[in-house]
């Protein structure tokens, strides 16, 4: 009974928006089962109140599988044979954009690995930009970048061609776990890539993967350094692994240890954007997390168009499920439903005018 007032304690200084101590969030990363429920409960209800049971949809288009680095938990690192390899030209990603566009989503992430040969062009990311510019004026529906880490001068490029969002997980903000998963990666660089899209007036999505070795107090880190950095979209995803990786043996996490980083994130977080991925567990997985208190749901991938997921790179795509349609019975079923693509405009334009007025010099010091 003492720890279940412990919980309604903590719980009431969440709903009420007071700030929580360390020790108050990690007890309620290791709550138990009948804890949890409380727990994602009162997350709802912090989603409802700020946005109304209203969900926000994001197509997503992987459209380069190469890339420069070696992470030991991606199924596309460099020195992986058995990972699919394309690049979809300009015109393929145009359409799979026209296609996800006209299924209703309110965005289109555009995601790639850190692909070399690209880097190395002397345009560097004018592709790209020119590709972002080319959506916004078709579709007129926001854009985020996921290219990886890239330099101040493309994110310039790529904000001044229309992007709204740029996407670059640090997976983990404790230095020396970081290193075992990104080798012979800078983790400042990383953050700073982030620091520098603020700069350039992009919103930021910072993401965590659970279940690589990381403790409760690194993730308490990690909810830190998203405060301290100011992201506008927090993310948790569960590790998967991946074969032909060095970590192709190690086990995937239960999915309750990440549906209670989703809830703790919305009471942390109660008027961020928090997504509920299809790239883990595909629709299956769905509900349990949005009854976590996301209200994102990511990964919507158009079928037979070719495409791969990050995490699971087939998992429901082709059968249809990871699509608006597909996902549309199960909103209804929780009693909720995608916002109007006018209303997720509108939040992003007040979060980056919001950014607009910041002190750039004042937004984050290095973790």
């Amino acid at each position: 009974m003492g720890s279940l007032i412990n919980l309604e304690r903590v719980l009431s200084k969440a709903e009420q928006q007071q700030a929580l101590s360390r020790g108050e969030i990690v007890s309620l990363l290791e709550a138990g089962e009948e804890e949890a429920e409380a727990i994602f409960e009162a997350a709802r209800a912090l989603r409802s109140r700020h946005f109304h049971d209203q969900i926000f949809l994001y197509g997503f288009i992987y459209f380069s599988t190469w890339c420069r680095n070696d992470c030991t938990f991606c199924y596309y690192r460099r020195s992986n044979l058995q990972s699919p390899r394309y690049r979809k030209t300009s015109g393929e990603i145009l359409d799979i954009a026209g296609s996800l566009a006209s299924s209703g989503v309110h965005l289109i992430d555009l995601t790639s690995g850190e692909d070399a040969p690209c880097l190395e062009q002397p345009d560097g990311y004018e592709p790209l930009a020119n590709l972002v510019g080319e959506i916004k004026r078709r579709f007129e529906l926001p854009v985020m970048v996921s290219p990886g880490v890239v330099t101040a001068a493309a994110l310039k490029q790529l904000a001044a061609a229309g992007a709204d969002w740029y996407a670059c997980y640090q997976e983990t903000h404790n230095r020396a776990l970081f290193q075992r998963l990104r080798l012979d990666q800078s983790i400042d660089e990383r953050w700073e890539a982030k620091l520098q899209a603020l700069r350039h007036g992009l919103l930021v999505e910072e993401g965590i993967l659970k279940g690589v070795g990381e403790t409760a107090h690194d993730v308490v880190d990690s909810f830190e350094s998203m405060e301290l950095i100011g992201a506008q979209q927090v993310r948790v995803m569960s590790f998967v692994p991946q074969a032909g990786t060095p970590m192709e043996i190690w086990p995937t996490p239960d999915r309750s240890e990440e549906l209670k980083v989703i809830a703790v994130m919305r009471l942390l977080f109660p008027d961020r954007l928090i997504p509920a991925s299809l790239d883990i567990d595909g629709s299956a997985g769905l509900q349990a997390r949005l009854n976590a208190g996301a209200n994102v749901v990511t990964s919507l991938i158009p079928p037979r168009q070719g495409l791969a997921g990050v995490a699971q790179s087939t998992r429901d795509i082709d059968d249809g499920c990871r699509t608006v349609a597909g996902i549309l019975p199960i909103l209804e079923q929780l009693g909720l439903e995608p916002v109007a693509p006018g209303r997720y405009r509108d939040w992003v334009t007040a979060e980056k005018r919001q950014l607009a007025r910041q002190n750039a010099d004042r937004l984050v010091p290095a973790i």
